[in-house]
């Protein structure tokens, strides 16, 4: 990158602490422009906390890494696309133990240290699409934002986090990824407890078309409110299991979740999947409040408008309350508790017509 892209950006206020001896430290942050052909790895690597990499408009053939706290990388909206690189040589192996995002199949990966968490990056306004994996996979931060960012046609998930805290996801799109559009969690290599993560919210995205919408795996302390969940397999599946802390306490709130009736064959873990709007198993004190839920239809055991199921390794829900949630065309039920009623698991205040076992509604 050479100098005449790098542009500086600093406030009036920065002569005027000159002046005086101080120098804020807004006014040594950057903005580092990407045009297409070069390279938004090298743009990254040279950023510092508190930097902007912005890339500019067209197809960017590559993957990217970041790693340093406070970073921003944000492009001009879906006309900055990533996609996997040409195949015109191999990737190179990274150090023995490692894996580059580009080796696992990802597309943007957002990385923090094993015993530290990576802090206060920003990924926003761009598409990301075509990976083998994951368009946008974090591991190991604390607040990160990914916003206004469309990831679709990937082979996992489309935007990923594990082990992380206080996230906010916004205004983001998945559409046609091989599971999650959006898939958060604590570890997937790892039994573990369930994660507290300080308040991550996700709210008033786009997820269409995946395998599943969203995803909650083994987390506590969160809110999914907003999102617009339609043409999945299954909309909302919040996922505990036999480890300690289970998931929960959360809530899931003002979604409009319809017609997730894509057919999706078993999986190791899970039965096949169809017509399924929010499904929690596995869970304790969640609250699902005030959701539209329209339109489903299937016979997979996880089929329904709002379903309590019964978790395949024995992890019960208990003390979950589904309240206020406006249902209607749902079958086989509008609402499905496959719990035991000493679980304490509470069902009032929602419109629907027909239940399972009734008198839920």
């Amino acid at each position: 990158m050479t100098k005449r892209h790098i542009t500086y950006f600093a406030c009036t206020t920065a002569l005027v602490g000159a002046f005086l001896g101080t120098t804020p430290a807004s006014a040594a942050h950057q903005t580092l422009v990407v045009r297409p052909g070069e390279s938004i790895q090298k743009a990254v690597d040279a950023a510092r906390s508190g930097d902007t990499v912005l890339v500019l408009a067209g197809t960017y053939r590559e993957s990217v890494t970041v790693k340093t706290p406070g970073v921003t990388l944000r492009g001009a909206g879906r006309e900055t696309v990533l996609q996997p690189p040409r195949r015109t040589k191999a990737a190179p192996h990274g150090k023995k133990g490692s894996v580059t995002c580009r080796e696992a199949g990802n597309g943007i990966c957002v990385i923090g240290r094993k015993n530290k968490a990576l802090a206060n990056v920003t990924v926003s306004d761009l598409l990301v699409t075509g990976f083998a994996k994951t368009g946008v996979w974090s591991m190991g931060t604390d607040r990160l934002t990914v916003e206004r960012v469309t990831a679709d046609d990937n082979g996992q998930w489309g935007i990923a986090q594990e082990h992380s805290t206080r996230g906010m996801f916004r205004h983001d799109t998945a559409r046609g990824n091989g599971d999650a559009g959006l898939f958060l969690a604590n570890n997937v290599k790892a039994e573990e407890g369930a994660r507290d993560t300080k308040g991550t919210q996700v709210t008033e995205n786009r997820l269409e078309g995946n395998r599943i919408g969203v995803t909650v795996r083994r987390l506590r302390n969160l809110s999914l409110t907003h999102n617009h969940v339609s043409g999945n397999c299954a909309g909302v599946f919040v996922v505990g299991d036999e480890n300690k802390p289970k998931t929960g306490a959360l809530t899931v709130s003002h979604n409009l979740v319809v017609r997730n009736n894509k057919y999706c064959p078993k999986t190791a873990r899970l039965p096949y999947l169809q017509g399924s709007g929010i499904v929690l198993t596995g869970t304790e004190d969640a609250l699902v409040t005030r959701n539209t839920v329209t339109g489903h239809s299937g016979r997979s055991p996880l089929s329904g408008g709002i379903v309590l199921f019964k978790s395949f390794v024995g992890a019960t829900s208990e003390r979950n309350r589904i309240t206020g949630n406006t249902l209607g065309s749902n079958s086989p039920a509008d609402l499905v508790n496959q719990e035991a009623a000493k679980r304490g698991n509470a069902f009032d205040g929602n419109s629907c017509r027909a239940s399972k076992p009734s008198g839920l509604c």
